[in-house]
C-alpha cells in the first residue's frame, strides 16, 4: 500500500464547483483507502495498491463519471511530495513575497514552462524535480506576476497546477499521516 498526494487542477474556480464532502463520497467507489480532502482547493490524500499512473486513471475517471467535467490530477507518492517540500529554496512564510510550487504530470510541459519563465526576466524559479518547480510572487500581486500568467495558458491546462508551499507543507503532513504504520 502506497500513500499519494492528489492535486486537482481547476476545481472551486471558473464555475467547476465541488464540494469536497461529495468527492470524498465519490471516492468511496475507487480502490482507495483513508481518503481525505484538505482545504477546498482539491487537494487529497489516500493510499492505494494501484501504481501512480493506475491512480491518475481511476480518479479522472471518477471525476468524469460523477461531476461531468473533464479532469486533470497531478498524483505524487507522499515521500515525492516531502522531498519536494524539503527541496524548496524559498521561505514558507513571508511577508514581501510566496512561494508556489507548479506541479506536472507531463515533465515535458514543465520543461517548456521553466524554459519559457526564464526567458521572461524578473522571475525567480527553481526547478525541484522532473514534476516540479517552486517560484516566487510579490505578495498580493499572484495572478499578475509573469509565471502566473504564463502558467495559466491553456496549452499547460491538462499537465500542470499549482499549489502555494504552505499548502504543499500541509498535504505532506497529511499524506504522511496516511503511511501505513503511521499514528
Amino acid at each position: 500500500m502506497t500513500s499519494y498526494a492528489v492535486f486537482l487542477r481547476g476545481i472551486n474556480v471558473g464555475g467547476i464547483n465541488i464540494k469536497m464532502a461529495d468527492l470524498k463520497t465519490a471516492l468511496k467507489a475507487c480502490p482507495f483507502e483513508g481518503v481525505k480532502t484538505l482545504l477546498a482547493s482539491g487537494n487529497v490524500v489516500l493510499a492505494s495498491e494501484l501504481d501512480p499512473a493506475a491512480v491518475k486513471g481511476v480518479f479522472e475517471a471518477c471525476l468524469r463519471d460523477s461531476f461531468g467535467y473533464v479532469a486533470w490530477v497531478v498524483v505524487l507518492t507522499a515521500d515525492r511530495v516531502a522531498e519536494l517540500v524539503q527541496a524548496c529554496p524559498y521561505p514558507a512564510d513571508d511577508k514581501a513575497t510566496h512561494t508556489y510550487i507548479t506541479l506536472a504530470s507531463d515533465p515535458a510541459a514543465l520543461d517548456e514552462l521553466f524554459d519559457a519563465a526564464a526567458g521572461l526576466g524578473g522571475v525567480e524559479q527553481a526547478r525541484l524535480g522532473p514534476e516540479a518547480t517552486a517560484w516566487l510572487a510579490p505578495a498580493g500581486g499572484t495572478l499578475e506576476s509573469p509565471f502566473s500568467k504564463l502558467a495559466a495558458k491553456p496549452r499547460y491546462k491538462a499537465s500542470t497546477t499549482t499549489r502555494n508551499l504552505r499548502t504543499m507543507i500541509k498535504v505532506r503532513d497529511a499524506a504522511a499521516a496516511t503511511e501505513p504504520g503511521a499514528a
